[in-house]
């Protein structure tokens, strides 16, 4: 898998066939905006696979890749809520959390992230 990840890496990861493009320009568009966001929060990753650059390639992080994966499955999936609430038929509606502690423990984001002595 290479950075960023693409959307052949999103429907193996979410179990769509990879034949089924009915969502495929709303999944690519997600997988940019996620892998944007990561590459915001954690910066110290040699994203541009720049050979003079010594920081870690994307790749080598197997959390990340997945994190930014199942990050944009939940931007996609937010679509469904935008007001935040999902209808559950007869039980009535339920309000859809903000944040995903798997994907920011993945990501080392929010209460997850890594220590920053200054």
């Amino acid at each position: 898998m290479s950075w960023p990840p693409v959307l052949d890496d999103y429907k193996n990861d979410q179990k769509i066939a990879l034949d089924d493009a009915r969502d495929d320009p709303r999944i690519t568009a997600e997988l940019g905006a996620a892998a944007s966001f990561v590459q915001d929060q954690r910066p110290l990753f040699n994203y541009a696979h720049d050979p003079l650059v010594l920081l870690p390639d994307p790749e080598s992080d197997p959390a990340l890749m997945l994190g930014t994966i199942r990050l944009a499955a939940r931007y996609v999936r937010r679509q469904q809520s935008p007001d935040g609430m999902v209808q559950l038929g007869d039980m009535g509606a339920a309000r859809v959390s903000t944040f995903d502690p798997d994907i920011d423990r993945l990501l080392r984001i929010g209460r997850f992230a890594l220590a920053v002595l200054g």
